[in-house]
């Protein structure tokens, strides 16, 4: 009992372990069902994961900055960013440094956009970066009449698609970038300070922090990102087209909560990111399996995230009890 109380602790402060686990049962469930699952198989998975979880990185960021923040232009920015690197790079490695260059300016373009409307004009997250990504749909369509060809630089369908000794090279960015990003979010000031304006922006503004800039670099992080990730994702798909980046809206915001970052801030888990992307492409994996369309795919996802934020929601406002009986309780002692 002891044992089983001190897991129960330990989970508490280590929340990706249930999306860890999630990961291990269903892929031990699908090994045995299909008789065909394998390490290779999961190595494919990993690798569609890994763009996954790139975006999902950044909608982290965003959703530790706490108030139901969500950055919902990362679809848009996504199929954009293919676009444009189609359009700069034109399948030339003499020009990818251009074409990595234009995804990073896109990135920092939209993210000021959506740190100026959110911070700057007060409007609600889920309101201004929607605006956004209706603004970077229609200039999706404007450069999609101006592609005429869909040819890929050699070096970034290696870097897509590629893969060292078995492991893609995919997988590999995905899990420097989560290390890089639990480093940050665990021993550097810019963590620290994101977890302070996530818990409570009062008690930060009180304690001289900027909340402004914290909240505008989440927003800019995360449009960064999400750029890369189209300009990789469409390497890896050999081209661009339009609502290519619509699946992501859905799952990055599924990564971020089934990894353990509480949808009202102030806690982030770059780690169970990784690991809730991984088992919501087995999900998706398991569907097609079983032969489920594509609607009733974002049908069961969607109730996945429902049910997730449900559970969230009462584990906060349990919290929230918790501490108004403990603070009830001092005050009649005092007394």
């Amino acid at each position: 009992m002891n044992g089983l109380a001190a897991f129960s602790l330990w989970a508490q402060k280590n929340r990706w372990v249930w999306s860890a686990i999630g990961v291990l049962v269903l892929w031990l469930v699908l090994s045995i069902v299909t008789n065909r699952f394998s390490l290779s198989s999961l190595s494919g998975i990993i690798l569609s994961a890994s763009f996954l979880t790139v975006v999902g990185i950044g909608q982290m960021f965003v959703v530790t900055t706490g108030r139901g923040n969500i950055d919902l232009s990362v679809a848009s920015v996504i199929t954009l960013s293919a676009f444009v690197a189609l359009l700069t790079i034109k399948g030339q490695d003499a020009n990818l440094a251009i074409g990595v260059g234009a995804a990073i300016l896109l990135g920092l373009a939209v993210g000021c956009l959506n740190s100026l409307l959110v911070v700057g004009l007060n409007i609600p997250a889920i309101i201004a970066t929607l605006a956004t990504g209706y603004v970077l749909a229609t200039a999706t369509l404007l450069s999609n009449r101006a592609i005429s060809g869909f040819a890929v630089s050699p070096l970034l369908k290696t870097l897509a698609t590629g893969r060292v000794s078995g492991v893609p090279i995919m997988a590999v960015i995905a899990i420097v970038g989560v290390a890089a990003t639990a480093f940050v979010l665990r021993y550097t000031v810019f963590g620290q300070l994101l977890s302070a304006v996530g818990q409570n922006r009062t008690a930060a503004r009180l304690a001289a922090i900027r909340n402004n800039r914290i909240i505008a670099s989440a927003f800019i992080i995360s449009a960064v990102l999400a750029s890369l990730n189209g300009l990789l994702l469409g390497a890896y798909i050999g081209g661009a087209f339009l609502e290519m980046g619509q699946p992501y809206l859905l799952q990055s915001i599924a990564a971020v909560v089934l990894g353990g970052t509480l949808i009202f801030g102030g806690s982030a888990s770059a780690v169970g990111t990784l690991f809730a992307s991984i088992l919501l492409i087995l999900i998706v994996t398991t569907m097609q399996i079983v032969g489920l369309p594509p609607g009733a795919q974002d049908i069961v996802q969607g109730i996945v995230v429902i049910f997730v934020l449900a559970l969230a929601g009462r584990q906060v406002l349990s919290r929230r009890a918790a501490v108004d009986r403990a603070g009830d309780d001092g005050t009649l002692k005092s007394e």
